[in-house]
Formats: structure tokens, C-alpha cells, sequence
């Protein structure tokens, strides 16, 4: 089926995926998206997938989300490092696991999230309980603190650096930038006071934009982004608070992001004083050094929810949908975008072979 017409609504994470490995299949892409120019904004209207701190974290998940996402997100974690191998591109990627911390004041409710993410399933991934000694000698730079887990197999990856190299390294794919989709059909779609673009297949990712064709919402996330130079943090750290899931993500030798889990309000303004200094007490309760790191930005922006939070996809002759990865977009994307390729047949593997090892 090589050499097809292929349509894409949205040039968010789900966007470049297909973009990029449906363009080494051999068809031709055009991907449609208001953004003006494929790079990061920062200012609450980009693609979610930029502001998302990249954490893989399908153990963790387990806290809120259902047994498929886990299964998709461990399938994505080892197609993300094919794919970040086969990219020209130096993308950051590590899986050496995630780090889980409570205050002695807040072991309960670690025992109550504890007994979720270990689900009684052959095989199954579980957290395993460190002491201090063992954090410190995982985590140098973290403080002692009463309750540590490692959540083994975990992973992250620099959001922007993906997302910019899965866009320039899609081969001869058309970015039609400044023009907003309105509706998509069967091998049709349409932009604002145009023609209706005629191809052979449509894909509708616009995520959130789409709250015309499905019953999605937005749902706000808020991050600060630190520089701190040789901060010496090796993987990410979730920390156990009384109103939010803190996590802090090692981006760069200098770099951190730290965020909340997220905010059920569609709301794209500014990040409040108060979610600022909440997300940055929170972190330096259990990394000291963070009082001499620099505020480099504070960023928000929504991530596309279904009622029950799950992510959908749906396929009919000329026209695929996938929408309501919610806050799992960096986890869940590889998976699906493969399932959905291979169950169309527009493709037999995200990977591409000649792309990666």
C-alpha cells in the first residue's frame, strides 16, 4: 500500500510520530496545524508535547490509569529507544527507572499507592523499597528521606528534542503551517475557507481541537523549568504530596523540570503563584540544592481527556482518529500510533527498517 496520499490533522506528538514513519513508508504526508512554525512557543497554545517533562512512566501510572495503558506504556518504552536510535538527531533518552518518595508524615498514603502499583499480574513490574543508604547511593544529590522506592524500567525523554527531530527528519513530508482544520471525512480535509484537500487517507490527532468530532476536554498542567548547573540528578523523582504527585525530570546536565500531575480545568493562563511556589517547596523538601537553581520558565498548556480518561482510536476506510492520551502522550504515543498503522495497513511496524537497529 506504499505510495498513498496520506492527510494529517495536528502536528502535536501523535502528528510527527505518523508523520515521520508513515513518510519512510513511502507515502506522501501533508500535516495540517495553526502553528505558525514547528518549534516550541512556551506560551500556552503549542502542542501539548512540547511542555510535557517526558516521563515514561507506566509503573507509576498504575496509581490512576488502567492495566492497558501500563501494557501500552511498556511497549512504547522500548519503541521509543529504537526509534531515538534510527533519529539523526542527539535526542536524550534513559531507562534506568524512576525514584518514588514520601515524607514520614505522608507513609500512608505511600502504602495506598503502593498497593495499586502492584498489581497481582504474572511477571508484573513492582517497586522495590530502598534505604536511605541505597537512595544515597542511587541519588546523591537527594536528601535522606524516611520512604524511598525505586519503580524499576522506568524511563524519560527530552519532549522538545524528539519533537523537533521527528519533524525535521520526516522525509519529504509538506508542513502546512497557519491553517486550522475544521472537519475531516473519508479521504477529505478541511480547512478554513478553503477547498476541501482531497486524499487517500485522513488522520484526525489535533488532540484538544478536536472537541468538535469527540467528547475531549483539556486538562492543565503546569511546569517550572530550572537551571541549575551539574544539579547531578540521573532520573526522575516523584514525590508523594498532600494535594499534588510532584515530579522532578533531569532534562540536561543543567536543566530540570518540575510539574504536578494535573489540574482539571481548561484554563491556559499564566501559572499561579501559588502552583508555582507549591511545586518548588515541594522539590526542595527533597533536593536542597535547588535553592541556588535559576527560574528558566514557567510553562502550561492542556492535555486532551475522554470522559474516562482512557486514549480511543478508530479506523474506517479513509480515515483514522486518536484522541484522549491525557497526561500519557509521551507514554502511550508509539504504541498506538503502531497499532493503528498496522491495523490500517498503512504500515507493518512504527519502526522503520533502515531507520533504527
Amino acid at each position: 500500500m506504499a505510495g498513498l496520499s496520506i492527510g494529517i490533522a495536528g502536528a502535536g506528538l501523535l502528528g510527527r510520530l505518523l508523520a515521520w514513519r508513515l513518510a519512510h513508508a513511502g507515502h506522501r504526508v501533508t500535516v495540517f496545524d495553526p502553528a505558525l512554525a514547528p518549534g516550541p512557543r512556551f506560551d500556552g497554545w503549542q502542542a501539548a508535547g512540547f511542555s510535557a517533562a517526558g516521563m515514561l512512566s507506566p509503573l507509576a501510572e498504575r496509581e490512576v490509569s488502567s492495566a492497558r495503558v501500563a501494557q501500552l506504556g511498556w511497549r512504547s518504552i522500548g519503541l521509543w529507544r529504537s526509534i531515538v536510535a534510527g533519529l539523526r538527531t542527539r535526542v536524550g533518552f534513559a531507562a534506568c527507572g524512576s525514584l518514588l518518595l514520601a515524607h514520614r508524615s505522608d507513609r500512608g498514603t505511600a502504602q495506598r499507592l503502593l498497593a495499586r502499583l502492584a498489581p497481582d499480574e504474572p511477571g508484573a513490574v513492582r517497586p522495590q523499597a530502598l534505604t536511605p543508604a541505597a537512595l544515597a547511593t542511587l541519588e546523591p544529590a537527594l536528601l535522606a528521606i524516611a520512604h524511598a522506592w525505586l519503580l524499576p524500567q522506568e524511563a524519560c525523554i527530552d519532549t522538545v528534542a524528539a519533537m523537533c527531530a521527528l519533524q525535521s527528519e520526516a522525509p519529504g513530508v509538506a508542513w502546512a503551517w497557519g491553517q486550522t482544520v475544521r472537519e475531516l471525512a473519508p479521504g477529505r480535509v478541511c480547512v478554513d475557507g478553503r477547498p476541501p484537500h482531497r486524499f487517500d487517507w485522513a488522520i484526525d490527532v489535533r488532540g484538544v481541537a478536536g472537541q468538535a468530532q469527540a467528547p475531549v476536554r483539556g486538562v492543565r498542567g503546569e511546569t517550572v523549568w530550572l537551571r541549575l548547573q551539574g544539579h547531578g540528578l540521573l532520573r526522575p523523582v516523584r514525590l508523594l504530596h498532600p494535594r499534588h504527585r510532584v515530579y522532578v525530570v533531569p532534562r540536561s546536565a543543567d536543566l530540570l523540570i518540575v510539574g504536578a500531575s494535573e489540574i482539571e480545568s481548561a484554563d491556559r493562563s499564566p501559572v499561579s503563584l501559588r502552583s508555582a511556589v507549591e511545586l518548588m517547596a515541594a522539590a526542595h523538601s527533597i533536593f536542597p540544592a535547588l535553592d541556588e537553581a535559576r527560574i528558566e520558565r514557567l510553562d502550561v498548556n492542556l492535555r486532551p481527556a475522554l470522559p474516562d480518561n482512557e486514549p480511543a482510536s478508530s479506523i474506517e476506510p479513509g480515515l483514522v482518529r486518536i484522541n484522549g492520551l491525557f497526561r500519557h502522550g509521551w507514554l502511550l504515543a508509539p504504541a498506538l500510533v503502531e497499532d493503528v498503522l498496522q491495523a490500517s495497513g498503512l504500515a507493518a511496524a512504527l519502526t522503520p527498517a533502515g531507520v533504527a537497529p
